[in-house]
């Protein structure tokens, strides 16, 4: 491997050879011996860095030229005006990712100075030209607004779940097309996440129980994201780290987009050799994310990891691993369980406590049984969200689940018995008394939102 030199001189050089790449092209035809010199020296360089970092950004943010994630303070001098001229036209972001040819440069610099003299057409100005470019990706720089605001509001919560589902599909349907998944968009999308997690943790995670297959593969993967984070954060991961465990979990399946539609959408038993086509996903998200540009090396790993477990069974098979990931691990529990509970074309939802036994069979042999506890404190028997009847005949929604007993949640009363509509909501913790009656208070069994036309999340 090639050493990079240290601080951001190497970062500058780039930045400068990339500059004259762009210059002597505007300057001259493609087939003048100095724009072939400038290409070469640019493209060396490139493949010099790449021979050390898994790719190559350039970005402009703000006022700020950034390569990779670092800001290099004297390329504004340099290369100001260009990037200012690409941001004009949609262009501040520019990916190299390993393998990329000379050529695959020369046709990304005439396309940026077509888009710059306003000779591009609309599609290539957006950038969308660039992605037959198989090593390089063009587009704009996504950054997630920060929320001052406390996330206490439902509808905002709704928002940001609805805003993660939609990114996921754009990311899948892109990688469907055969383009590296744009991990930009998905760091978006995952910053608002895991800001949610930490602010409002019980309100996003009641948001991935909702039952429904019309859209599983992307609110699945925006589930599994939200459920890994949220048992990270109860470890005390924070930060960069936390966001690096939501990134890799939502890209998990990633791999499923070269699984042929007909068995991924089969609602019949699969047959040996479909299930053996169906256990290649780990290998292939792997793939397809080692070659992706920009993604943290974590994320492969968790791909292909993810139906590994603790006791060496599970796939691809004949892998083996002295111990897996964390971040697999938290990965894996959060999997099997958005899958079991959710409501499918060719299964019916399980009961969470069908789910947890399933988590803890074999005594802890296939899930890492200290991480299984910790779940089953963290999401409860009676999941945030569900709509429960009380032993009263009340109706109430779940607030949060007890680590203490998971029979016995905090719960929201909204429909005393025998009324026929919502009255005013108060506060019970199961796991005292009933504060009027002295009297205990339990739940008698879940209830569908659906036989009484109520929404639980109107209530948290």
């Amino acid at each position: 491997m090639i050493a990079t030199p240290a601080g951001t001189q190497h970062l500058d050089d780039l930045l400068r050879r990339f500059a004259s790449a762009l210059r002597s092209a505007q300057l001259y035809a493609a087939t003048h011996p100095l724009v072939g010199r400038n290409l070469a020296l640019f493209h060396e360089a490139v493949v010099r860095h790449l021979a050390a970092n898994q790719s190559l950004t350039f970005a402009m943010v703000g006022d700020e030229i950034v390569v990779g994630d670092t800001p290099v303070p004297k390329a504004v001098a340099t290369m100001g005006d260009l990037m200012r001229r690409l941001k004009a036209h949609g262009i501040e972001r520019i990916s190299f990712a390993r393998g990329v040819g000379e050529d695959e440069i020369g046709e990304l610099v005439q396309l940026l100075n077509r888009t710059m003299t306003g000779m591009a057409t609309q599609t290539e100005a957006a950038g969308e030209e660039a992605d037959a470019l198989p090593h390089i990706r063009v587009g704009r720089v996504e950054v997630q607004e920060q929320i001052e605001t406390s996330l206490t509001d439902m509808a905002t919560i709704r928002r940001l779940y609805t805003e993660a589902v939609a990114a996921a599909s754009r990311v899948w349907h892109s990688a469907l097309e055969g383009h590296h998944p744009d991990i930009t968009e998905v760091r978006s999308v995952v910053n608002g996440l895991a800001h949610a997690v930490a602010q409002n943790r019980t309100a996003l995670m009641a948001l991935t129980a909702l039952k429904s297959f019309d859209n599983y593969s992307f609110t699945h993967m925006v589930n599994v994201s939200i459920l890994t984070m949220a048992q990270a954060r109860a470890l005390g991961i924070e930060g960069a780290l936390l966001r690096e465990f939501g990134l890799a979990a939502l890209m998990h399946d990633i791999g499923k987009v070269r699984t042929p539609p007909e068995i991924l959408l089969s609602t019949d038993k699969l047959s040996a050799e479909e299930y053996a086509i169906v256990k290649r996903h780990p290998l292939d998200g792997a793939e397809i994310l080692r070659q992706t540009p920009d993604a943290p090396p974590l994320v492969p790993i968790v791909a292909f990891e993810h139906h590994l477990r603790v006791n060496g069974s599970g796939y691809p098979e004949g892998v083996s691993r002295p111990s897996l990931n964390l971040a697999t691990m938290m990965c894996s529990i959060a999997d099997v369980y958005d899958a079991m509970r959710t409501e499918r074309r060719y299964q019916h939802a399980f009961a969470v406590d069908q789910i947890l036994e399933v988590l803890e069979k074999n005594d802890g042999t296939e899930f890492e049984p200290n991480l299984v506890r910790r779940f089953v404190q963290l999401v409860g028997l009676y999941p945030a969200g569900s709509l429960v009847r009380l032993n009263t005949g009340a109706i109430a929604v779940v607030t949060e689940p007890c680590p203490q007993d998971p029979h016995r949640p905090s719960v929201r009363v909204i429909r005393e018995a025998g009324a026929s509509g919502c009255g005013v909501p108060y506060d019970l913790n199961l796991w005292e008394a009933d504060q009027f009656t002295g009297k205990p208070v339990w739940i008698s069994s879940p209830v569908e939102p659906e036989d009484l036309g109520i929404d639980p999340l109107d209530y948290l």
